[in-house]
Protein backbone atom coordinates (compact mmCIF):
# COMPACT_ATOMS: atom_id res chain seq x y z
CA UNK A 1 0.00 0.00 0.00
CA UNK A 2 1.59 3.38 -1.24
CA UNK A 3 1.06 6.08 1.45
CA UNK A 4 1.16 9.69 0.95
CA UNK A 5 3.89 11.04 3.09
CA UNK A 6 3.55 14.54 2.67
CA UNK A 7 0.90 17.45 1.17
CA UNK A 8 0.51 18.11 -2.35
CA UNK A 9 1.65 21.66 -3.21
CA UNK A 10 -2.11 22.68 -3.75
CA UNK A 11 -3.03 21.43 -0.80
CA UNK A 12 0.19 23.41 1.54
CA UNK A 13 -1.33 26.28 -0.25
CA UNK A 14 -4.88 26.05 0.77
CA UNK A 15 -3.20 25.31 4.61
CA UNK A 16 -1.15 28.80 3.75
CA UNK A 17 -3.99 30.86 3.16
CA UNK A 18 -6.18 29.14 6.47
CA UNK A 19 -2.42 30.03 8.80
CA UNK A 20 -2.44 33.48 6.83
CA UNK A 21 -6.07 34.32 7.79
CA UNK A 22 -5.86 33.07 11.35
CA UNK A 23 -2.01 35.30 12.17
CA UNK A 24 -3.91 37.91 10.89
CA UNK A 25 -6.95 37.85 13.05
CA UNK A 26 -4.34 37.28 16.00
CA UNK A 27 -2.16 39.85 15.14
CA UNK A 28 -5.22 41.98 15.35
CA UNK A 29 -6.07 40.22 19.20
CA UNK A 30 -2.78 41.05 20.41
CA UNK A 31 -2.67 44.11 19.51
CA UNK A 32 -5.80 45.09 21.28
CA UNK A 33 -4.41 43.25 24.53
CA UNK A 34 -1.42 45.20 24.07
CA UNK A 35 -3.45 48.42 23.87
CA UNK A 36 -5.30 47.59 26.54
CA UNK A 37 -2.49 47.52 29.00
CA UNK A 38 -0.94 50.32 27.79
CA UNK A 39 -4.57 52.04 28.47
CA UNK A 40 -4.35 50.51 32.04
CA UNK A 41 -0.93 51.63 32.83
CA UNK A 42 -1.55 55.11 32.25
CA UNK A 43 -4.28 55.05 34.40
CA UNK A 44 -2.63 54.00 37.46
CA UNK A 45 -3.56 56.22 40.26
CA UNK A 46 -0.94 56.16 43.50
CA UNK A 47 -3.17 56.08 46.42
CA UNK A 48 -2.73 55.04 49.79
CA UNK A 49 -6.95 54.60 50.17
CA UNK A 50 -7.88 51.03 49.41
CA UNK A 51 -10.15 51.58 46.72
CA UNK A 52 -12.65 47.71 45.60
CA UNK A 53 -11.95 49.32 41.87
CA UNK A 54 -7.81 48.78 42.22
CA UNK A 55 -8.00 45.21 43.03
CA UNK A 56 -10.88 44.82 39.52
CA UNK A 57 -8.15 46.89 37.26
CA UNK A 58 -5.33 44.87 38.26
CA UNK A 59 -7.20 42.18 37.52
CA UNK A 60 -7.95 43.14 33.90
CA UNK A 61 -4.74 43.93 33.62
CA UNK A 62 -3.42 40.73 34.76
CA UNK A 63 -5.66 39.42 32.33
CA UNK A 64 -4.81 41.65 29.08
CA UNK A 65 -1.28 40.58 30.06
CA UNK A 66 -1.79 36.43 29.94
CA UNK A 67 -3.81 36.88 26.99
CA UNK A 68 -1.62 38.66 25.37
CA UNK A 69 0.89 36.24 26.33
CA UNK A 70 -1.19 33.19 24.71
CA UNK A 71 -1.41 35.33 21.51
CA UNK A 72 2.32 36.09 21.41
CA UNK A 73 2.96 32.17 21.70
CA UNK A 74 0.02 31.33 18.86
CA UNK A 75 1.40 33.59 16.63
CA UNK A 76 5.23 32.35 16.84
CA UNK A 77 3.20 29.00 16.28
CA UNK A 78 1.49 29.94 12.88
CA UNK A 79 4.47 31.38 12.01
CA UNK A 80 5.99 27.91 12.64
CA UNK A 81 3.83 26.44 10.57
CA UNK A 82 3.93 28.45 7.92
CA UNK A 83 8.00 27.73 7.78
CA UNK A 84 6.64 23.78 7.43
CA UNK A 85 4.87 24.54 4.67
CA UNK A 86 7.98 26.61 2.85
CA UNK A 87 9.69 23.10 3.88
CA UNK A 88 7.00 21.13 2.60
CA UNK A 89 7.04 19.62 6.44
CA UNK A 90 3.79 21.34 7.42
CA UNK A 91 1.18 18.71 8.12
CA UNK A 92 3.40 15.54 8.83
CA UNK A 93 3.41 14.02 12.60
CA UNK A 94 6.51 15.01 14.11
CA UNK A 95 6.68 11.72 16.00
CA UNK A 96 5.45 9.08 14.05
CA UNK A 97 5.74 10.67 10.30
CA UNK A 98 2.49 10.57 9.48
CA UNK A 99 -0.01 12.88 7.79
CA UNK A 100 -1.88 14.81 10.40
CA UNK A 101 -5.72 14.37 9.01
CA UNK A 102 -6.85 17.43 7.51
CA UNK A 103 -10.04 17.93 9.42
CA UNK A 104 -7.41 18.75 12.83
CA UNK A 105 -5.02 21.19 10.62
CA UNK A 106 -8.43 22.84 9.79
CA UNK A 107 -9.61 22.93 13.40
CA UNK A 108 -5.52 23.43 14.64
CA UNK A 109 -3.59 24.80 12.05
CA UNK A 110 -0.17 24.67 13.72
CA UNK A 111 -0.97 21.33 15.13
CA UNK A 112 2.62 19.17 14.89
CA UNK A 113 1.12 15.78 16.21
CA UNK A 114 -1.72 13.36 15.40
CA UNK A 115 -4.88 13.12 18.16
CA UNK A 116 -2.68 9.56 18.74
CA UNK A 117 0.42 11.23 19.29
CA UNK A 118 -0.50 13.82 21.39
CA UNK A 119 -2.66 11.58 23.65
CA UNK A 120 0.83 9.47 23.83
CA UNK A 121 2.76 12.52 24.82
CA UNK A 122 1.19 13.51 27.29
CA UNK A 123 1.13 9.70 29.24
Amino acid sequence: MDTKKRYSDEELEEFKELILSKLEQAKKTHSEYTSQLKDTDGNQNISNTADPEDGQQNEATESASIMASRMEKYIKNLENALIRIENKTYGVDRITGELIPKERLKAVPHATLTVDSKKNENK
